[in-house]
């Protein structure tokens, strides 16, 4: 159990701004990209989302661990991000559903999680300067050898992030429960959609089973010829983390499939495809994380309010001809959803599948489920 016993901790960022706070959780250091999410709720979605993999998070919600943790909010099998700063942290959780505190569940997989920061200053600063390599660390007395390993930290921009959280084998998704092996048996009424495992969250695949369809799970370089062998009527591009410049291999996978089945993709999954297609993504000044993100919908003219976490963006100037935005960021105005009526495929840059929420967009889901069908009976 974690002791509420604190002890001196500090976040060194690359620019040289110290913070100083107090560790609830964790020892020594971890260097990443310092990032805000500005969620009031869902911490822990946000711990066990691959999609954080070597970043730092700083919460803006002031007080973080109210209702704790437990074993029905994971979206992953354990917690991806380096660690967690927070203003204050609260050690005894008041929810009927809490099986054990935040801190417990940060010690448990060896992250470190702080307190005592001004997240605000913080957070400021991050918006103004952007996004920022940092360093959280408990060995508050050794400044200098902090700042030579964050020094020699390369950060995200042109490396291969997915490597480290996408599946070693393929799996079947069955009532909340990873089956091994994922044999392709012969195909039953249900429509069958492989996802490609960028760091795919767990409600992605609760969200398409709920749906009635089958659902295959394959590592992030498993290629073309294979996913068709599972006999899909469908492919979904998951989340992940990182750039995706340079997942060469994912991406001419989907470059292959584009045409042939129906695809989806979901934030990392919708960088891949705008890349298998031709365009160029470029790395945001502090990103989207959190789930209060203002996009509107250019179809019906309605704005959805949405969960995001990203820090590239498909730039809208480099899509194809025939490439139609669907979805724009109105806080920023940058590219949110496009549709690829030639390759049958559409993309969202934030999370339809979004948990705890909000779920304005679940109704992708459903678009998705149409043209599975309609693809099924046209090859009928």
């Amino acid at each position: 159990m974690a002791s509420q016993e604190t002890r001196p901790a500090v976040v060194l960022l690359e620019d040289g701004t110290v913070f100083p706070g107090r560790a609830f959780a964790g020892d020594g250091d971890v260097v990443g990209e310092v990032v805000f999410n500005t969620a009031m709720t869902g911490y822990q979605e946000v711990l066990t989302d691959p999609s954080y993999k070597e970043q730092i998070l700083v919460m803006t919600y002031p007080l973080i661990g109210t209702y704790g943790i437990n074993e029905e909010d994971a979206e992953s099998r354990g917690i991806h991000l380096e660690g967690i700063v927070v203003r204050e942290y609260q050690h005894r959780p008041s929810s009927w559903r809490s099986r054990k505190t935040l801190g417990d569940y940060l010690e448990e997989h060896g992250r470190i999680g702080v307190e005592g920061i001004d997240t605000r200053a913080l957070t400021r600063r991050l918006r103004t300067r952007g996004s920022m390599r940092g360093i959280v660390s408990t060995r508050v007395e050794r400044m200098g050898e902090l700042r030579e390993r964050l020094d020699a930290y390369p950060g995200l921009v042109g490396r291969d992030i997915v490597s480290a959280v996408t599946g070693a084998k393929p799996f079947v998704w069955k009532k909340g429960a990873i089956l091994h092996p994922a044999v392709a048996g012969a195909k039953g009424d249900a429509l069958r959609v492989v996802v490609q495992d960028c760091g795919v969250k767990y409600n992605i695949l609760r969200s398409l089973e709920a749906l009635g369809c089958e659902v295959f799970v394959v590592p992030s370089k498993t290629g073309p010829e294979e996913i068709l062998s599972y006999g899909p009527d469908g492919v979904m591009l998951s989340n992940g983390p990182g750039d995706p410049e340079p997942l060469k291999a994912e991406i001419e996978t989907v470059r292959a499939l584009a045409g042939r089945l129906p695809i989806f993709g979901i934030c990392l999954g919708h960088q891949i495809l705008g890349q298998a297609l031709g365009a160029r993504t470029e790395k945001l000044k502090f990103g989207h994380h959190g789930a209060n993100q203002p996009v509107k919908n250019l179809l019906s003219g309605r704005v959805e309010i949405t969960s995001q976490n990203h820090g590239f963006v498909v730039v809208a100037q480099t899509l194809p001809p025939d490439a139609q935005v669907t979805h724009v960021n109105l806080n920023d105005g940058t590219l949110e959803g496009i549709r690829y009526p030639s390759h049958n495929a559409f993309s969202v840059q934030y999370h339809p599948e979004a948990a705890p929420g909000p779920h304005d967009a679940g109704y992708l889901f459903g678009e998705f489920l149409a043209m599975l069908r309609e693809h099924r009976k046209k090859a009928a």
